[in-house]
């Protein structure tokens, strides 16, 4: 470093320890005065100079200023949970295109956990699930680049690139005895978030993928054509490997069914972040049953859908427990082109359960099962907010004596019937569905009998 650079950094940091110093004399005074002030930490400041000052002074290879600032921002916010983090021009960009339902890439959301990547959930109709890679793979390599070292900021990057390009993940999988290799054409990810299909005459699939900006426009359509064509007596709404996405496609998935009463609340450390969303009069379905089927990879507004339709005893929730996203992340503009991506509150069902690492537990467990055997099958165990390394806590306790929902299916372990062979199409194919599907018939008779 040459003379002048380094009495340049050597004022800089002499006026930012200044200001610090004069900072927190001013927030000391005013802690004493009775004001809730936090003092900036000196001690910590000069540390944070002396470490900066080194590297620009020692390290191997020259270091530019924003490099080393911008890696410090990452390390501070991947310090808090996984969820919090910085957005550079690229991957702000990225974001805003994200929720409008149109993306570059492989088609999966990932996690960073004890640092590998981890697949949360393969969306529909993409290269990935073309692919065959299932939520809970751990992504140790892409191509030849080892991810143990890579920030998932880093990964991303790698797995996007040009249409038509192609990427190899190796993974590793529970109940495989060495590691897959899988090569993936990247393409350009058009996620169209609802579509829907007939069971059978008056019983209709509604699947929501990922929720977007407009999702709850998009499910009002489908349902206005599954009621002019043969009328709904029984919906399933289908939230399985849903990662979540836009609060308020959330919360008009869930008007949607629900004739008034609160959504979901929030709470947090400053009054902004206590916000309380209830739903509209009139339900769609006009009290129609439903069944909702969730698994460990349906998160975060996957998740607010859930707990609200459940507190409300508006729908059954079938399938496995859900992956446990209960906070809320508000992305914070540090410029035009930057932002902070930070967990600002834990949001909370109506009955107040905070489902932070939790999840939503369903009212009839049904274990995903093999076409082959029809067992539940051991080798797929996705990873689960509670896993990831650093989560939010859940803040706070489930309300206690809870029972178990009445018809509460066998423990994993015990024996069911296989399914026949003249099911519907789509059940044919998905044994939950078929489950989920026998369930609404049932519903409905009973509430024609009512």
């Amino acid at each position: 470093m040459n003379l002048k650079l380094r009495m340049a950094l050597g004022l800089l940091l002499g006026v930012i320890l200044g200001l610090t110093l004069s900072t927190s004399f001013n927030a000391f005074a005013e802690r004493e005065a009775g004001n809730d002030v936090e003092a900036l930490p000196l001690e910590e400041l000069r540390a944070f100079s002396d470490v900066y000052m080194r590297i620009k002074k020692d390290y191997v290879e020259p270091v530019d200023d924003t490099t080393l600032i911008e890696n410090a921002i990452r390390g501070m916010l991947s310090g808090l949970d996984p969820h919090s983090t910085y957005l550079n021009q690229r991957e702000f960009q990225d974001l805003q295109i994200g929720t409008s339902g149109e993306f570059g890439g492989l088609g999966i959301e990932v996690g960073m956990e004890d640092g590998f990547v981890k697949v949360i959930a393969p969306i529909d109709d993409t290269p990935a699930v073309r692919a065959g890679v299932q939520a809970g793979d751990l992504i140790i390599r892409l191509d030849e680049t080892p991810v143990k070292g890579l920030s998932l900021n880093d990964a991303v990057n790698i797995m996007r690139g040009p249409k038509g390009t192609s990427i190899t993940l190796t993974i590793v999988r529970e109940g495989m005895d060495k590691p897959l290799r899988i090569t993936i054409v990247r393409d350009v990810i058009r996620v169209k978030s609802v579509r829907s299909e007939v069971l059978e005459p008056g019983f209709a699939y509604v699947r929501i993928t990922n929720f977007q900006s407009k999702t709850a426009q998009g499910l009002v359509e489908e349902l206005g054509k599954l009621q002019s064509e043969a009328g709904l007596k029984g919906l399933v709404l289908d939230l399985r490997n849903n990662p979540g996405g836009v609060l308020n496609g959330a919360v008009g998935v869930s008007d949607a069914f629900l004739d008034g009463g609160l959504i979901v609340y929030t709470e947090g450390r400053v009054a902004d972040a206590a916000m309380r969303y209830n739903a509209s009069r009139g339900d769609l379905l006009k009290g129609a049953p439903m069944v909702v089927l969730v698994n460990e990879g349906s998160a975060s507004a996957s998740e607010i859908v859930a707990g609200a339709l459940q507190d409300h005893r508006r729908a059954v929730i079938m399938g496995s427990r859900t992956f446990g996203k209960g906070s809320v992340q508000t992305i914070l503009p540090l410029s035009a082109e930057t932002a902070l991506k930070l967990t600002t509150a834990r949001y909370y069902t109506p009955n107040g359960r905070s489902i932070q690492a939790e999840g939503i537990e369903p009212d009839i467990r049904l274990e995903r099962m093999t076409v082959a055997e029809g067992e539940t099958d051991p080798a797929l165990r996705p990873v689960k907010e509670a896993d990831l390394s650093g989560h939010l806590q859940n803040g706070k306790a489930p309300p206690e004596g809870e029972a178990p929902a009445e018809g509460e299916a066998p423990a994993e372990g015990t024996e069911k019937a296989k399914p026949k062979d003249d099911r519907p199409s789509l059940a044919k194919r998905d044994y939950q569905i078929y489950e989920a599907l026998n369930l609404l018939k049932g519903l409905h008779l009973l509430q024609a009998k009512r």
